[in-house]
């Protein structure tokens, strides 16, 4: 049986505006990483995926505020706990996060060894700066980053030289849980290619257990992770494993996606593209029923009657429609059908 490393309970978390408004980006998310595994989030701008990746994380800026729900890592329960409790004993040594836009993360007053030093003395203070050389330098020639690198100024380094740099310094504590939020947007392709490479190779050395990498693309987690969760309006619409999202996606906003987006795998790069109509719901105050009811080409009067809840289809796979398997499968295979022959 896989050990759960981190372990997501209902959690729901809002923004509150300067006029007093709830938005509830986050609304009754569960979701579990496996040990040795890593979880895709997709969803369009501004559907809350980077807002769960903060929310994950147990510590709380305003205007976020958390609402309700449990967070555990490695079977310890963070939600509650004292923000500086969590800023000292979880955030970086539990669980990391490499921000968008992670290139102008670093500090371009300093060295990238004494942001290293800094980070590593914030949670471990006995440790030596020789000390924390040899562990930056072990671990940045193991995933393919010359020494030298520590001793240069941001200024000094490629964009995506800078971006590999912060995924090392997120990870120079072994984190149980690494949370990248598009870590290959803005770079060119070569640079795309080694940022996931790096993030594989973090796997598979054993500096960090698990991963969640957020992203837009859906083809691109298709070769990145193991598992994916589509993301619509503040909610989960979609679970399953990164083959069945991609190659057979269920929820009609996960079919959506993959209809909007060229597509390498064989057999799908043929498919001519089609959009998504409409917009998302705002937020404020959001419809009563399904919030892809507005956009849904399937949809019907008892979509908008009550919020449709996640469906559990067994394997693992999960979606929030009314339809069912079958239908919504059926339902595919005649819209790729039909766009192979236009």
């Amino acid at each position: 049986m896989e050990k759960v490393i981190l372990d997501v309970k209902d959690l729901t978390t809002k923004y509150i505006t300067r006029y007093g408004e709830d938005i509830y980006a986050v609304d009754h998310v569960s979701m579990q990483v496996a040990e040795g595994k890593s979880v895709g989030i997709a969803g369009e701008s501004g559907c809350g995926k980077s807002t769960l990746a903060l929310s994950l994380m147990g510590y709380y800026f305003p205007p976020l505020h958390y609402t309700s729900g449990e967070i555990s890592i490695d079977g310890r329960v963070i939600t509650g706990m004292d923000p500086d409790d969590v800023r000292k004993k979880v955030l970086g040594n539990e669980i990391a996060y490499i921000p968008q836009a992670a290139m102008n993360a670093l500090n371009p007053t300093q060295k990238v060894i004494h942001f290293i030093e800094d980070v590593i003395q914030a949670h471990q203070p006995e440790t030596t700066k020789q000390e924390i050389y040899e562990l930056a330098r072990g671990l940045f020639e193991s995933l393919g980053l010359s020494a030298d690198v520590l001793q240069k100024y941001a200024v000094e380094l490629s964009g995506g030289m800078k971006q590999r740099t912060v995924i090392a310094i997120s990870v120079i504590l072994s984190p149980q849980v690494l949370i990248a939020d598009e870590p290959s947007s803005a770079l060119d392709v070569t640079s795309q290619k080694m940022v996931i490479k790096m993030l594989r190779s973090l796997m598979n050395g054993g500096y960090i257990k698990s991963m969640i990498f957020i992203t837009h693309e859906l083809p691109l987690l298709y070769n990145v992770v193991d598992d994916i969760m589509v993301m619509y309006a503040g909610q989960i619409v979609e679970k399953a494993s990164a083959h069945e999202v991609v190659l057979t996606p269920l929820h009609p906003y996960s079919q959506g996606l993959m209809g909007s987006i060229m597509v390498p795998e064989k057999g799908l790069r043929e498919v001519k593209l089609t959009a998504i109509p409409g917009v998302p719901p705002n937020l404020k105050n959001p419809p009563s029923g399904c919030r892809f009811a507005e956009r849904c080409k399937y949809v019907m009067p008892a979509c908008r009657m009550s919020e449709i809840p996640l469906r559990d289809v067994g394997g693992g796979r999960a979606y929030r429609c009314i339809l069912s398997k079958e239908e919504l499968s059926e339902a595919h295979a005649r819209e790729v059908y039909a766009r192979h022959e236009r």
